[in-house]
């Protein structure tokens, strides 16, 4: 399965047209600790860019954005109410949000795990 990225730490596989979001452990490395995750409810609209949920740690609070637009078909309710399992697997089960995309040609702009880990190395 291939895994993109973006520049604000977001990961992103797809299966069909439904496409499973987190964020990269490099993200949750600088986060330390997490203490609140908001993610999306089922049914929300979101446009690439938009603001789609919120992780909070003993450090600071930040964003997580929808790197392509579509419908969320869940949230991880189950990092939502255990933070810290984000961590344990960012990658598998710490994901925040399904979404059907709407335009999966917007997957073209994101990086490859060589290009992200050349943006975070830079």
């Amino acid at each position: 399965m291939t895994v993109k990225f973006t520049k604000d730490h977001e990961w992103i596989t797809v299966d069909g047209d439904i496409a499973t979001i987190g964020i990269t452990a490099h993200a949750l490395e600088q986060l330390g600790d997490l203490v609140f995750i908001e993610v999306p409810e089922a049914g929300r609209t979101l446009t690439k860019g938009d603001e789609a949920a919120v992780v909070e740690s003993v450090k600071a609070a930040s964003e997580v954005y929808a790197p392509v637009s579509g419908e969320v078909v869940e949230g991880n309710s189950a990092i939502a109410d255990d933070p810290e399992s984000a961590s344990g697997d960012p990658a598998g089960n710490g994901w925040f949000f399904k979404i059907k995309m709407s335009d999966p040609s917007q997957l073209d702009g994101l990086m490859d795990a060589d290009a992200y880990k050349a943006h975070i190395d830079g």
